[in-house]
């Protein structure tokens, strides 16, 4: 009852307590189409679902390439997300002129989240209405950090985030214990599986038909890989593998049992830090 009288400014609080400007920005990922990350012990993987906003328009960019280590997946206004990637890169090509080495991921995120949460406090700015799927690689691993419009981010295992993503979240738990010793085909057609589960029913039966009309986009960092977006090419080849592992129903539960390998076992790498999946709850 009180959201038209202390919505009009964002340092304005509610009596509940609330700041309406932020949540409105959370609610714009939230009808952005869905974007999925997740790791292994030595690589990143995004996988970004690309719609466009009318069968006129080609569908925009969903992952924005950073740096030789770092790339993001956007799920909101992509004007928002231009500003967001201009800033990373700066940052990037400032610290690299400077020590010459790669920004550590962590702590990019940290200074990403100051300048997010300066716009929830000041009245001539707005709240980002963009979240954002950082997927990095640097000495202490790969990493998949989640960054919301209220400036508060999570370091992931997996996640996913956009319209429809619960499905996918669901799918990312159910299996989270085998994708630390999957290969690198094996993350990625999990990642395709999950995003596959954010389409609404009766896109999902037509894709099942012909899966590599699934129109996605994905991207991979890791050991010895600089940051890649896939073309199409290797993009229907991921596709098929995916299909051929077998995308589980959306009205079903999700099998907790690891599938067949496309690919030999991974190397060995960098211990995975013990961190907990992030939610939105």
């Amino acid at each position: 009852m009180f959201r038209n009288q202390y919505d009009s400014d964002v340092t304005v609080w509610s009596p509940q307590g609330r700041l309406h400007q932020v949540e409105y920005a959370m609610e714009a990922v939230k009808l952005g189409t869905a974007t999925v990350g997740l790791k292994n012990r030595d690589f990143a993987v995004l996988v970004a679902l690309c719609k466009p906003s009318s069968e006129l328009s080609a569908s925009q960019r969903k992952i924005i390439p950073i740096d030789d280590h770092l790339g993001i997946s956007i799920a909101g206004i992509t004007a928002d997300a231009r500003v967001i990637s201009r800033y990373l890169r700066s940052e990037c090509l400032s610290y690299k002129h400077s020590y010459g080495s790669a920004y550590p991921v962590s702590r990019l995120i940290t200074n990403l989240g100051n300048k997010m949460q300066t716009t929830t406090q000041r009245y001539d700015r707005r709240p980002y209405g963009v979240g954002l799927l950082v997927g990095g690689y640097d000495e202490k691993g790969p990493h998949i950090y989640q960054v919301t419009p209220s400036a508060t981010f999570y370091n992931c295992k997996a996640n996913s985030i956009g319209s429809r993503s619960q499905s996918a979240r669901t799918y990312l738990e159910r299996n989270l214990n085998t994708f630390l010793n999957c290969s690198n085909d094996e993350i990625i057609c999990h990642g395709i599986s999950a995003i596959h589960g954010s389409l609404p029913t009766d896109e999902m039966q037509s894709k099942n038909e012909s899966a590599s009309q699934l129109n996605i986009t994905i991207a991979i960092v890791g050991k010895n890989q600089p940051f890649k977006i896939l073309n199409e090419k290797e993009t229907e080849i991921y596709l098929r593998m995916a299909s051929e592992k077998g995308n589980p129903p959306a009205d079903q539960p999700y099998d907790d049992d690891g599938s067949t390998s496309h690919a030999g076992p991974s190397t060995s790498g960098p211990r995975d830090p013990i961190v907990a999946v992030a939610t939105e709850e």
